[in-house]
C-alpha cells in the first residue's frame, strides 16, 4: 500500500519549470509573454503550474479553469472564476476602481456583483473584452500578474475568443504572463482549439511547452516519493510498463490494493481508488459526477438529499483520499479523469435520474449558482435528463443569459436546441411566448453576432419562407433588414433589394422606430453613383422619422449618411458642420457606434479635402473617444488608419510609422492590416527601402486578393505595385501592370483615388500618355488636394490645346517628364505649370509632393537658362527630402545638380525646431508638461509605451534635464507651447 496518494517530490520537470520561470522573468522585465502548456491527460500539467506559481511569491496569481458541460464548455468560466477570486480577495469596490473608465457594466455581464450590464449592441462584447484586459494590465502595474487558464480543450467559443483577445492585444510592456493548459490527446483534427493554438503560435511573444511522459528513472523517483521506499525492480518494471510514464497512472497503480491482479484499464484503476472508500462516499461521488468537474456545496447537498452532518461524514473520506479537493465554496475532482470514469459508470436510468435531480434543485433556487451559470447548467441538466419540454424551456432561458453575457456562440447553440425540440413540444410557442418564425429570426441574429454569417442568411431565409410577408409585414421587414445587413457584410448581391423591400413593407404612417432604422440602413448601403439621389432622399426620411419617434442613434447615423452623400471637398466646411451635428445627436444618446462612425467619416473627408492637420486631430479625438468608452483596442486600429494617412501626407513619417507599428502589434482585422501596411509601404518606397516595401505590398496583396474591395483600397495598392516595379528597374512590367489597372478600374467613379493613379501612370511616360490625357479630361477635380494633383499631372503631361495657363482643359501630344521633356512644350509654360504645382503642395503642407514638384520646377528653370532659379528650387527640394530621409529623391536631386553643375542653394525651409526637438518629441513634451504619464501619452498619441519612453529619454538628453518635471519647467519658461 502507498504511504502518499501523490508524491511530495516533483520529479522530471526541471526543464519545464525553468521555461516557465524564464517567461515570468520576461514578464517582470516588462515584455508580453504567453506560454501554451500541452500534454496528455494525467501527465501533470496542473501540478507543473502549481509548483511554478508556488515559487513566484512576488506575482499575483489568478487561476480559472474551463468547465465541461456535456460536450460543451461553460461560457467565460475561467474569467468569471478569476473575477470572483479578485472580488473575494480585494473587495468589489477596489476591483471596480481599477476598471478603465470606472464603468463596471461590462464586467457585470460576467459577475452580478458589478451591477446591471450596460446597453447591448455591437460594441458590448468588445467593451467587455477591453475591460477584462485593462483590469489585468492595471493589476500588473502594481506587481507581476500570472493568469492561468486551465483545461482550454473544454473552452467554449466565447472563452476562446476572450483568451485570444487577451493574448494578442495585451500591452507589450505589461507585466502579465498568461499560461494556458490543455489536453493534447483531446485535440482531434476538427477540435475547435486547434486553429486557435495555431493562430496564437504565430504571435511573437507566445511559446509552446509540451509535457512528455516520465522516464523510467523519473518513475522510480516518483514511486520512492509515494512509498517512502524503493520498489523492487520487478514492481518498478511492472509499474513503468503499465503506466508508460504517465504520472497519474503511476499514482493509481501504486495506490491499488488488489494484490497480484492489476486492473485491466486506467478506468478500472481510477474506479478502484473510489471503491476503497465507504459506500456512502461512493454514492455521493456518483451523484457529484453528474454535476460536473466542480460543484457548489449547497447544490451537492440539495441533490444528495443529505443534511449537513451526513454530507460532511460522506465527504471527508473523499477529501482525505484525494479524490475530491476543496475549491472555494464547493468541491472539485482532483482529476477530471476520475469524474469521467464515475460518470461513464452510471447506468442509463441512473444517469437520467441524477440529471433530473440536479435540474429540479437548480429550478427551485437558481441563485444556488452564480449567473449566468445557473441558467446554462439548468439547460444542460434538463437536456441530459431527456425531458423535451423542460429542455426547450430551459434552453430558451439559457439563450437569454448567454446573450446578456455576450456569449453569442452559446446563445446560438441554445436557440438551435429550441428549434430542434420545437416539433416535440406541442405548446412550445405558448411556453416561451414567441412563434417559430420569431425564434428563427433571433437565431439568425445570434448566428450573425457569433460570426456565422452564412448560417445567419440561411436562418433568415428560412424564417421568411415560414411567413406570409403581407400578413406579417413587420416581422418580414425585420428579417429582410437583418438579411440585408449580413449580405452586405458578405459582399453578396441582394442586400439593397432586401432593404428596399423591407422599407416598402413597414407602413409610413404612423412613423415607427423600425421604419426609421430600415431607411437609415438602406441610405447607408447605397454607394453607387447612380444611387446618390435615392441615398439623400432616404437619409432625409430616416432623419425625420427618427426625430418624431425619439431615436437618437438612428438620427445620428442618418445624419452621417446624408452628410457623406452631400460631401464636396471644395465645400468641406458644410460637411464638417453636418458631422458636428451628428456628433451632438449621438452624444445625447451615448450612441458609441454613431460617435465612432462620425469621427471616422469626418477625419476621412478632411483628408480627402487636403485638410491634413484637421484630419489628424479628428482621428486623435476618435482614438481618445474609443479609450474613454473602453474600446481603444477594438476601435483604435481603424482610427489609426485615419491618423496615419494625414501624417504621411504631412511628411511626419516617423510618427506615422510609430502609429502603424503599434496598430499592427494589436493584430487588427485583415482589411485594416492591409491598409496600414500599404501606408507604411508608401514611406518605404519614398525612402528606398525596397525589400521592406515589397514585403508590405505582398501582405496587402494577399488580403486584397481574397475579396471584393472598393476604390479606396484597390487603387492605392495598384499605385504601390507599379511604383515598386519601377523602383526595381522593371519598367516593362510596370507598364504592363499600368495597362491592366486602366482596363480593370473605372477612374470616373472616385476622383479622390483616381488622380493618384493617373499621376503614378504619368510618371511612366510612354504610350499611355494620350490615353491618360483623354481620361483626365473627364475625371472630376474636387477640392484643393485634387486640384494640386491635376496641376502636377498637367506639368508632367503637358498643356492642353489652346491652353494659355497650367490649368487648361485638354492635353498636348508631346510627353513631358519632370526632366524637361523633348522641347515641344514652351519652357515658360512648363515652368509656370511646375510653379503652380509647387505652390499648391506647399499650401497643403505636403513636403514630399512639394519636393518632387520643386525638382520639376528646377528642370524647367534650367531649360529657360535661369540657373539661379534652378539652384534655389533644387535647394528647397533637397531641404525637404533630407528632412523626410527620402533617399531616392535625394540621389535624383544630387545627380541632377552634378549633371547641370548647379551649386545647391540653401532651402527656404527652416530646419530648426524649438529646443532642437523633432515634431514628435515636441508632441510628447507637450503631454509631459500636462503631467501625463507614459501610459496616458501612449493612449493619446496611439503609440506604444516603450516608444514614449524612448522619446522622453531623448527629450531629457537634448534638454540636459534630469527629470520630466525639469523638462516641463524649461518648456514653460521658454513659452514653447503658448501658441
Amino acid at each position: 500500500m502507498s504511504i502518499h496518494t501523490v508524491s511530495p517530490l516533483f520529479v522530471g520537470r526541471a526543464h519545464e519549470l525553468a521555461a516557465l520561470g524564464s517567461a515570468l522573468g520576461e514578464a517582470r522585465a516588462g515584455a508580453a509573454c504567453t506560454v501554451l502548456v500541452g500534454g496528455e491527460a494525467g501527465v501533470g500539467k496542473t501540478r507543473l503550474v502549481g509548483e511554478f506559481t508556488a515559487a513566484a511569491p512576488d506575482a499575483l496569481v489568478l487561476v480559472g479553469g474551463c468547465m465541461e458541460l456535456g460536450t460543451d464548455g461553460l461560457p467565460f468560466a475561467p474569467f468569471t472564476a478569476v473575477l470572483r477570486d479578485l472580488v473575494r480577495r480585494m473587495g468589489r469596490d477596489e476591483v471596480a476602481a481599477l476598471v478603465p473608465g470606472g464603468d463596471t457594466r461590462g464586467l457585470a455581464r460576467l459577475l452580478p456583483e458589478f451591477g446591471t450590464p450596460g446597453p447591448e449592441g455591437g460594441e458590448a462584447r468588445a467593451r467587455l473584452f477591453e475591460q477584462v484586459l485593462g483590469l489585468l494590465e492595471l493589476l500588473a502595474d502594481d506587481r507581476p500578474v500570472v493568469l492561468v487558464v486551465e483545461d482550454a480543450h473544454w473552452a467554449d467559443r466565447s472563452t476562446r475568443d476572450l483568451l485570444s483577445f487577451l493574448v494578442r492585444y495585451q500591452r507589450g510592456d505589461a507585466r502579465l504572463l498568461i499560461v494556458v493548459t490543455y489536453r493534447s490527446d483531446e485535440l482531434h483534427r476538427a477540435h475547435p482549439l486547434r486553429p486557435l493554438l495555431a493562430e496564437l503560435a504565430r504571435v511573437g511573444w507566445v511559446s509552446r511547452l509540451e509535457l512528455g511522459r516520465l522516464t523510467r528513472k523519473e518513475v522510480l523517483e516518483q514511486a520512492v516519493g509515494i512509498l517512502e521506499r524503493e520498489p523492487s525492480p520487478v514492481d518498478l518494471d511492472l509499474i513503468y510498463s503499465r503506466s508508460e510514464g504517465n504520472p497519474l497512472f503511476v499514482e493509481a497503480l501504486l495506490g491499488d490494493t488488489g494484490g497480484d491482479a492489476l486492473p485491466e484499464s486506467l478506468r478500472d484503476l481510477l474506479l478502484a481508488s473510489v471503491e476503497r472508500l465507504p459506500d456512502e462516499t461512493q454514492e455521493l461521488l456518483r451523484v457529484a459526477s453528474a454535476g460536473g468537474q466542480r460543484i457548489e456545496h449547497d447544490l451537492l447537498s440539495a441533490v444528495a438529499g443529505l443534511d449537513e452532518a451526513a454530507l460532511s461524514r460522506a465527504l471527508r473520506p473523499a477529501v482525505a483520499g484525494n479524490v475530491l479537493v476543496v475549491d472555494g465554496e464547493g468541491y472539485a475532482f482532483r482529476h477530471a479523469l476520475i469524474r469521467e470514469a464515475l460518470h461513464e459508470d452510471l447506468l442509463p436510468g441512473e444517469h437520467a435520474r441524477l440529471h433530473t435531480r440536479y435540474a429540479e434543485a437548480i429550478s427551485r433556487d437558481l441563485t444556488m449558482l452564480p449567473a449566468p451559470r445557473g441558467a446554462i447548467e439548468l439547460a444542460h441538466h434538463w437536456h441530459a435528463a431527456r425531458d423535451s419540454t423542460w429542455a426547450l424551456v430551459s434552453a430558451w432561458g439559457a439563450a437569454d443569459a448567454a446573450r446578456t453575457s455576450t456569449a453569442y456562440d452559446e446563445q446560438l447553440r441554445m436557440l438551435s436546441r429550441v428549434l430542434e425540440l420545437w416539433d416535440r413540444v406541442p405548446d412550445a410557442a405558448e411556453r416561451i411566448g414567441l412563434g417559430q418564425s420569431d425564434v428563427l429570426r433571433l437565431t439568425s441574429v445570434a448566428a450573425y453576432q457569433a460570426g456565422e454569417y452564412e448560417r445567419g442568411v440561411a436562418l433568415a431565409s428560412a424564417a421568411l419562407d415560414e411567413i406570409d410577408r403581407h400578413a406579417e409585414p413587420i416581422t418580414a421587414a425585420r428579417l429582410l433588414r437583418h438579411r440585408g445587413l449580413i449580405r452586405y457584410d458578405l459582399s453578396r448581391p441582394g442586400y439593397v433589394d432586401d432593404l428596399r423591400e423591407a422599407a416598402a413593407l413597414v407602413p409610413a404612417d404612423p412613423p415607427t422606430r423600425l421604419r426609421g432604422q430600415v431607411l437609415e440602413t438602406l441610405a447607408r448601403m447605397l454607394h453607387e453613383p447612380g444611387q446618390l439621389d435615392e441615398k439623400i432622399a432616404t437619409a432625409q426620411q430616416a432623419i425625420e422619422i427618427a426625430r418624431q419617434v425619439g431615436d437618437a442613434a438612428t438620427h445620428a447615423h442618418a445624419l452621417i449618411s446624408l452628410t457623406w452623400a452631400r460631401c464636396r471637398y471644395a465645400d468641406i466646411d458644410n460637411s464638417i458642420a453636418g458631422f458636428a451635428e451628428a456628433r451632438r445627436v449621438a452624444a445625447r444618446a451615448d450612441a458609441y457606434a454613431a460617435l465612432m462612425r462620425g469621427s471616422i467619416s469626418e477625419s476621412d473627408s478632411l483628408e480627402g479635402a487636403g485638410r491634413h492637420e484637421q484630419a489628424a486631430r479628428v482621428a486623435r479625438e476618435g482614438i481618445a473617444l474609443a479609450e474613454q468608452y473602453g474600446m481603444a483596442r477594438a476601435s483604435g486600429t481603424f482610427q489609426a488608419i485615419n491618423l496615419v494617412e494625414p501624417l504621411v501626407s504631412l511628411g511626419r513619417w516617423d510618427e506615422a510609422l510609430e502609429v502603424v507599428e503599434h496598430a499592427l502589434a494589436l493584430l487588427p482585422p485583415a482589411p485594416h492590416q492591409a491598409s496600414l501596411q500599404g501606408l507604411a509601404a508608401d514611406i518605404a518606397l519614398a525612402r528606398g527601402q525596397l525589400d521592406r516595401a515589397e514585403a508590405l505590398v505582398a501582405g496587402s496583396r494577399k488580403v486584397l486578393s481574397r475579396g471584393q474591395f472598393r476604390a479606396q483600397s484597390v487603387l492605392p495598392h495598384a499605385c504601390r505595385e507599379i511604383e515598386l516595379l519601377r523602383a526595381r528597374g522593371r519598367p516593362d512590367e510596370a507598364r504592363e501592370m499600368a495597362g491592366r489597372a486602366l482596363r480593370e478600374h473605372d477612374l470616373m467613379v472616385n476622383s479622390r483615388y483616381s488622380w493618384h493613379l493617373l499621376l503614378t501612370l504619368a510618371q511612366l511616360g510612354g504610350p499611355f500618355l494620350p490615353e491618360l490625357r483623354s481620361i483626365a479630361r473627364w475625371v472630376a477635380v474636387e477640392g484643393d488636394l485634387q486640384a494640386a494633383q491635376r496641376l502636377t499631372f498637367l506639368a508632367l503631361t503637358g498643356p492642353e490645346p489652346d491652353a494659355d495657363a497650367p490649368d487648361g482643359d485638354s492635353g498636348a501630344d508631346a510627353p513631358v517628364g519632370g526632366s524637361g521633356g523633348d522641347g515641344a512644350v514652351p519652357g515658360s509654360w512648363r515652368f509656370a505649370a511646375w510653379e503652380a504645382a509647387v505652390a499648391a503642395w506647399a499650401a497643403l503642407k505636403q513636403p514630399y509632393a512639394e519636393a518632387r514638384s520643386s525638382l520639376g520646377a528646377a528642370h524647367a528653370a534650367l531649360a529657360l537658362g535661369d540657373r539661379q532659379e534652378a539652384s534655389a528650387r533644387l535647394g528647397r527640394a533637397r531641404d525637404l527630402a533630407e528632412r523626410l530621409a527620402a533617399v531616392p529623391l535625394l540621389e535624383e536631386l544630387d545627380a541632377f545638380a552634378r549633371r547641370a553643375r548647379l551649386a545647391v542653394a540653401d532651402g527656404a525651409a527652416d530646419r530648426s525646431q524649438p529646443l532642437g526637438l523633432t515634431a514628435r518629441e515636441l508632441e510628447v513634451l507637450q503631454q509631459v508638461t500636462r503631467g501625463r504619464s507614459n501610459r496616458e501619452i501612449a493612449g493619446e498619441l496611439f503609440i506604444s509605451i516603450k516608444t514614449v519612453s524612448v522619446h522622453v529619454s531623448n527629450i531629457l538628453a537634448k534638454l540636459g534635464a534630469s527629470t520630466r518635471g525639469e523638462a516641463a519647467a524649461m518648456a514653460h519658461a521658454m513659452r514653447v507651447f503658448d501658441a
